[in-house]
This record gives C-alpha cells, sequence and structure tokens, in this order.
C-alpha cells in the first residue's frame, strides 16, 4: 500500500474505538436511482439528514433532478435489521479498463463531493453491506471518487477494510479551499486575513461604493429563489462561460436541472442565492447549498464590467460573514479547484480530497492488483494527453 494510500488506514486505527462495532446488514439491493419509489426516498431522506458524513448532492432533493441529465445512475441500498435504510451508495457501471468495467461511484460536474451517504450511528454495517454487496454480486473493482481523505467516512470505510482484509489505493491527491471557523467566528476573516489583504479589499470596496451604494440580499423562499437563480444564471451567460458555451442557459436540460434542484432543496431550507446590487444592476451572485450543518458554495458569478472592483470577492466576503454569524453551519466546501486565486485567500482551512479505489476483501486482492495498474496507466495517458493539448492551445 503506498503512503498515501496508508493515511486513511493510519486515521482508522487512530479512531478505531470511536465507532459503533455494529457491522451485520440485513440485506442490500442494486435500483435506478430515479426509480425508487415514495417510500424509499422517505428512507432517503431520512438517511440524508442523519448521514454519517452529509453531502448535498445526495441528498434527494438534488440527486433525482441530475439523475436524468447526468447518467441515469442507480445505488446500492443498504437496509438494517430492523427494515431502516443505512447506506445508500449512487454508483454507475463504466468499462473503465476495457477489458475490465469497475462500479464507480457518481460524480458529475455539478457535484464535486462523492462521499456515500452511511448512517452515522450504523456506518460500518452500512459500508460492510456494500463490500459484500460488491463482492458477492457485482464482482467489479470498486472506484469512489472525490472522497474526502480526512473525514469520517474515509475512517470508517478504512476501519471495515482492515477488519476484511481489504486495501485502498488513493489517486488525484488534492486539497480545496473550506471554511471551517470553530468557535471563533466572529474573529475569522480579520485572523485569515493579511493587512496587506484586507487593505486591498477595502480599496475596491471603496471603488465601487463611488458608484452607489450596495446592497446585499438574500433569497432563501421558493418564490424569491426563483428571481435571484434567474439573475445568477444570466450573469453566467454573460461571462466567460456564456463566450466559452458552457453556462446552464446554453443547454435546456442543465437549466431545467439547476431550477429543480434549487427550489426543491429550498423547499427544506437547504438553497440560498445571495447577490450585491448597486443601483438595481446585480454585480454578483452566488449560490449556496446546505444539508444539516455542511455547506457548499456551489456556484459564483459576478458582472465582468465591474472586474477591476472585484465584485465577487466582495460578496464572498459579504457570504462569509453571513454563514460566520449562523452557528449552525459547522463548514462551507467552497467547491472550488485546488490552489484558486481568490476563495484561498479568504478561507484558511483546507479539504483533502482523492479518489479511492477499493479491494472489498482479502479475497479480491489479485483483481485489486490489476485494477490498480490499469487505473495508474489511465491516468498517466490521460495527463499526457493533456500536456499535448495545452503545448497545441500555447502555440
Amino acid at each position: 500500500m503506498t503512503p498515501a494510500s496508508a493515511a486513511p488506514i493510519a486515521l482508522a486505527r487512530e479512531r478505531a474505538d470511536e465507532a459503533p462495532r455494529r457491522i451485520a446488514a440485513a440485506r442490500t439491493e442494486w435500483k435506478p436511482l430515479g426509480k425508487l419509489d415514495d417510500d424509499v426516498r422517505d428512507a432517503w431522506k431520512a438517511l440524508a439528514a442523519h448521514a454519517l458524513e452529509p453531502n448535498v448532492f445526495y441528498d434527494p432533493a438534488f440527486a433525482l433532478a441530475a439523475a436524468p441529465v447526468f447518467g441515469n445512475p442507480g445505488a446500492v441500498l443498504v437496509w438494517s435489521k430492523s427494515g431502516r435504510l443505512i447506506g445508500l451508495f449512487p454508483a454507475r457501471f463504466e468499462r473503465r479498463y476495457g477489458v475490465m468495467g469497475a462500479l464507480t461511484g457518481w460524480i458529475h460536474p455539478y457535484a464535486p463531493f462523492g462521499v456515500p451517504l452511511v448512517d452515522r450511528d450504523e456506518g460500518d454495517a452500512a459500508i460492510t453491506g456494500f463490500l459484500d454487496h460488491v463482492e458477492g454480486v457485482e464482482k467489479t473493482p470498486v472506484m469512489l471518487p472525490l472522497i474526502a481523505a480526512e473525514g469520517p467516512f474515509a475512517a470508517a470505510l478504512s476501519r471495515v477494510l482492515l477488519r476484511r482484509g481489504g486495501a485502498i489505493e488513493t489517486y488525484g491527491a488534492h486539497a480545496r479551499a473550506l471554511l471551517a471557523p470553530d468557535s471563533a467566528r466572529k474573529t475569522y476573516l480579520d485572523r485569515a486575513l493579511s493587512p496587506k489583504k484586507l487593505k486591498e479589499l477595502r480599496r475596491q470596496r471603496r471603488r465601487l461604493l463611488e458608484h452607489g451604494l450596495l446592497k446585499l440580499t438574500t433569497a432563501r423562499e421558493p418564490d424569491a429563489i426563483v428571481p435571484a437563480l434567474s439573475d445568477y444564471l444570466r450573469l453566467e451567460a454573460a461571462g466567460w462561460k456564456g463566450r466559452a458555451g458552457t453556462a446552464a442557459r446554453r443547454h435546456a436540460p442543465i437549466l431545467n436541472f439547476m431550477h429543480d434542484a434549487v427550489t426543491a432543496l429550498a423547499v427544506e431550507g437547504g438553497a440560498r442565492v445571495d447577490r450585491l446590487i448597486q443601483d438595481e444592476r446585480t454585480l454578483a451572485a452566488t449560490i449556496t447549498l446546505r444539508v444539516g450543518d455542511a455547506a457548499w458554495l456551489w456556484k459564483i458569478a459576478y458582472n465582468e464590467a465591474a472586474r477591476r472592483a472585484s465584485p465577487g470577492v466582495q460578496l464572498t466576503l459579504d457570504v462569509t460573514e453571513s454563514i460566520l454569524a449562523e452557528p449552525g453551519i459547522a463548514r462551507v466546501d467552497s467547491c472550488a479547484t485546488a490552489d484558486h486565486p481568490m476563495i484561498d485567500h479568504l478561507w484558511r482551512e483546507r479539504l483533502a480530497l482523492a479518489d479511492f479505489l477499493i479491494a472489498p476483501s482479502a479475497a479480491a486482492m489479485a483483481r485489486f492488483r490489476f485494477a490498480r495498474r490499469l487505473e495508474t496507466l489511465r491516468r498517466t495517458l490521460i495527463a499526457a494527453a493533456k500536456r499535448v493539448r495545452n503545448l497545441t492551445t500555447s502555440s
């Protein structure tokens, strides 16, 4: 096992006595995500609210809107002996290695986080049930992308694999900005920003104020979310995404998915759209999603005509202050790329992520070793192709 792979295992050893050792699940099943009936959806919603590690992208309000647009995935469902849903692992089968398929956790460009939903009180049982299902029914390698490498799910998975003689190999390790203020919320920004950065941000704010008063608006209710979301989408289409042809307004299925997902979450108090407005003109807009005590700064767009005053940064500051004033939110994932030039200067914590290739048990090690070689080769070829493309583009 490589040093990177060993990190979750080491964490599991440190936390071995922190979680219950109940490991017996009653049954597992594979079902298409979009065909879960109302009873299962209610159980799914309860699981999302009681997850060991929350993931809004696997909340039914979001996932059911996304499924028809991004691959119509299925899910391995894990039920307890009492009939309670304790695990939901959205995934799809991919011909990932040509001769060998793989059960791959479901992510897509609008869902940059892949931690499955497992019950916080039955995490070991849920993960055991999932691994039993994979080993006994699917018999394929397992790839779970974009897992929080130091999170409670990774620790529980590693703990279960230690007992089973399984293994993890990690790929694509990176970190992105995270807001996790702990108890010192009121002074967070003062501590996070350097005096030089604070001075620059205040100068930019004054530059904006020279053109009129600024107003921060926050839409949370469904009726207010709809026009605010439209404002965001208009800004996005007018910016670089519009020029690149990737703005949501250019693609009706994505536009409808965003509308359905955000409004459905808003009904449950799980979405907000913030806008920085000056003289009835929206300078920047953000979409923040939430489940439980976790949130995701999902989308941001700004008016490029005002770029010199960094309206997106100014709005992010305002939204950060608003979130810090809500003690019920423990952490906010930036959903940004690694080393992002804007958010990295504002949010000082980091979320470590990696793709996990998994051997469910000692019996699967031969298949795991073969998949590991193929995955390494696959990523080497993809990296080489990107380098060639970048050279071609820059020449």
